[in-house]
């Protein structure tokens, strides 16, 4: 608990924690939008924070960190990304594809049974990401779907994917916008806009409500990969199990030899043998 609190006063903006709950201060978060987007937001309501979309029970589910909806209709799916994330197994890089498949999900969630598909609203998924992904010194990247045969023809879904570098130094963006960026990436104050979020901030921090909630979060996550990594060391030893059974069999030993062998039940090492022939 001591660890848990010593990492509670070191949270800063990066922390989706931090992050969900600055944005869900209204002020702050039209502030942010009006800003980036050089648009005037009357007024914004919250969907649930950290809203959990799970279209399907054989499908990914995603989290993600706030979503909110402006009063045109318009639905932005705000995003905190520290970690420029690969794939273990392809060594790819999961965010081109993690923002596909936000828009996807967000797209399901905002249509309903029975409607056409020309009200689903514009949409907005929006990565603040510590990093540059693509290398290219933009402060900002913008997406939208153009027609490869004519660059000027562009897709109306009303689709936009924005990926935020916070490492940037081109391009034109407000100056409330670039002095987030600094404060995200050193914790520099050098505005109002930026004051206000770090008065939030220790604020949160001050909030016994606030602590016990993360801590709750933390320790239930923390179960979550102990119980993760049991359960993987369970499948390892039982699949190291199966395949010294199979090596066994094939060696010429008796159902009963190898069930004893391995700790496997007969009719385990029976249904091996008969898969093997």
């Amino acid at each position: 608990m001591k660890n848990l609190a010593t990492k509670f006063e070191n949270l800063t903006i990066q922390s989706d924690f931090i992050f969900k709950k600055v944005m869900s201060r209204k002020r702050i978060c039209i502030h942010l939008l009006e800003e980036l987007l050089q648009i005037k937001i009357a007024d914004i309501s919250y969907f649930e924070a950290e809203k959990s979309l799970e279209p399907d029970y054989a499908s990914r589910g995603i989290r993600l960190d706030i979503i909110v909806a402006d009063d045109k209709n318009t639905h932005y799916n705000l995003e905190m990304q520290v970690n420029n994330t690969k794939n273990p197994d392809t060594k790819n890089y999961v965010l081109p594809k993690r923002t596909r498949y936000y828009q996807a999900l967000m797209d399901i969630d905002l249509l309903q049974k029975g409607q056409d598909y020309d009200l689903l609203p514009p949409t907005y998924i929006i990565f603040i990401c510590i990093f540059d992904f693509f290398a290219k010194g933009n402060y900002v990247y913008t997406f939208k779907k153009h027609c490869l045969e004519d660059l000027d023809l562009e897709l109306p879904d009303e689709a936009t994917t924005m990926i935020l570098n916070t490492k940037g130094t081109y391009g034109n963006i407000s100056k409330d916008i670039k002095s987030f960026y600094d404060y995200v990436n050193n914790h520099i104050i050098n505005s109002d806009f930026t004051r206000q979020i770090d008065d939030e901030i220790s604020y949160l921090k001050l909030d016994s409500k606030v602590r016990r909630e993360f801590m709750l979060l933390e320790a239930r996550l923390l179960d979550e990969r102990r119980e993760g990594k049991a359960e993987g060391k369970a499948e390892g030893i039982a699949e190291e199990k199966l395949a010294t059974a199979k090596r066994l069999l094939n060696m010429g030993l008796s159902v009963q030899d190898v069930a004893k062998g391995t700790s496997l039940s007969v009719e385990q090492v029976e249904n091996l043998k008969a898969e093997q022939k």
